[in-house]
């Protein structure tokens, strides 16, 4: 355990570095970092600092391990498996980036931008439309999530068919490591074998091995046109049927291709103000489908071909396309905003699993064979990326006890995901909520090089302790 001696010392020599203005102590004032966004996991900061420039960031690390301090970085706190927020010993550090949220540098003849860890992400968009080009990461979260979490849990988001995972979009990295020095990796090459590519080391390390303070993030083109669809199909068979007869027809200009359950759906109808069906009747699985490209018109007629074609061949039951941005909004909605409205209603366990595409119909076949022993207060409700077969099954149970629920459910779940070769954590992380869990499916052989990487960038356990790597195994 930390000496609160040392922990006083500590507090006292970042007031110096930062300005007691930027060290939080008080309990009003740490609170909003404490606890996560959705409010389901916490714990309690001995202080919350708030560096406002990498310079900052590499005193307070280099302050920490002088003192023996544990640090927990945190980006807009929205994560899901409790890798964000201390523990509840009182003992950890919070660093938050909030303040680091300058773009530092455009280059739309490059394609690439460079931005500091605390940019919100839709800031970041923001910066690369303002010179004509597109930053393709995106989530319902863009609001508040920052990018230096996007990419330290690896993201994934709606366009991950089409552009890739957060990791895919990272030119550079500016780093600060477990004794404070910098790492400077930020040379904004997309051809550069030189030896180990050292910046995907810190990709979805989730600040175990390092605190990702900027990076140079690659653009793409902006499309001009986009074509928005919703079909319906009875089973998902059909809606992996669907996705391969959609990527033969349009290829790469897919770049979302998204499943979503009957339940969740009504739910998110008779929860949300202003959306609507964009069918007639109910049907057990609707399908978004977002395609665009690089003219100015002539994909919308190419969309409507399929779609007939579809429907005559009975590949869908229904299907129509958006012919305004406020029916594509409405159908944005129905997908981004059903977990919350699930959560008006009780208690929701996330999971963020994957499987081969071919297997989603195997997983949700073993779904289904689960549901009657589940009883009627548990509704599941599957939804998520068909296109690379991740699915996020959500939990809606009473909110008495609801807590207590999630560990046999997941548990069950990730069997049900390991016997179909599939992964428990596809784009949340692992954070301390699934570390076991992913522990105990992982190879051993896996779990040892992870815990000499940790060990060997972070000898003392001081980034984010607990989160990935097992204390005990390092």
């Amino acid at each position: 355990m930390t000496d609160a001696r040392n922990t006083d010392a500590f507090i006292a020599a970042s007031c110096a570095a930062l300005g007691d203005a930027h060290v939080l102590t008080a309990p009003e004032d740490k609170r909003r970092f404490e606890r996560d966004f959705w409010n389901q996991y916490g714990g309690t900061a001995a202080a919350v600092l708030r560096p406002g420039s990498t310079a900052e960031v590499a005193r307070a690390v280099a302050l920490a391990a002088e003192h023996g301090i544990a640090l927990v970085p945190q980006g807009g706190n929205t994560g899901l498996v409790d890798g964000g927020v201390p523990d509840a010993s009182g003992a950890q550090v919070l660093l938050s980036l909030e303040r680091m949220n300058k773009v530092r540098f455009t280059d739309p003849a490059g394609d690439y931008l460079v931005v500091e860890a605390g940019c919100i992400l839709d800031h970041v968009q923001d910066a690369a439309a303002a010179i004509g080009r597109l930053f393709p990461l995106d989530m319902g979260s863009a609001g508040s999530c920052r990018i230096g979490g996007n990419l330290s849990t690896n993201a994934g988001g709606i366009n991950v068919l089409r552009y890739g995972m957060a990791r895919d979009l990272v030119l550079g990295l500016e780093v600060v490591l477990a004794d404070g020095s910098v790492l400077d990796l930020m040379r904004p090459l997309r051809k550069d074998n030189t030896g180990y590519d050292l910046k995907q080391l810190f990709i979805g390390a989730e600040g175990t091995l390092g605190i990702i303070t900027a990076a140079a993030l690659r653009l793409a083109a902006t499309p001009k046109e986009r074509v928005t669809a919703w079909m319906t199909v009875e089973t998902p068979e059909q809606a992996v049927a669907l996705f391969k007869r959609c990527r033969d027809a349009f290829g790469e200009l897919i770049s979302a291709f998204e499943m979503l359950c009957s339940e969740g759906i009504e739910i998110a109808l008779r929860i949300l103000n202003n959306v609507q069906r964009p069918v007639a009747e109910p049907q057990n699985w609707h399908i978004l489908v977002e395609v665009a490209w690089m003219f100015d018109s002539g994909l919308r007629e190419r969309v409507e071909a399929v779609l007939a074609t579809l429907l005559e061949e009975r590949v869908c039951i229904d299907g129509t396309i958006a012919e305004t941005e406020a029916q594509r909004a409405n159908m944005w909605r129905l997908r981004e905003e059903q977990s919350a409205a699930a959560a008006t209603l009780g208690y929701i366990i996330r999971s963020d699993v994957t499987v081969p595409v071919s297997a989603i119909p195997d997983l949700v076949a073993a779904l289904d064979a689960w549901r009657p022993s589940l009883g009627s207060e548990v509704t599941v409700l599957p939804f998520g990326h068909v296109g690379d077969g991740n699915l996020h099954i959500n939990f809606l149970v009473p909110k008495q006890g609801g807590a207590a629920r999630a560990e046999p459910l997941l548990s069950h779940l990730y069997d049900i995901v390991d016997r179909l070769k599939g992964s428990i954590s596809a784009e949340h992380g692992v954070g301390r909520a699934k570390r076991q869990a992913v522990a105990a499916r992982k190879p051993a052989a896996s779990r040892a090089l992870s815990a000499r990487l940790k060990r060997a960038l972070d000898p003392d356990n001081r980034l984010n302790p607990g989160v990935i790597v097992d204390p005990s195994e390092l």
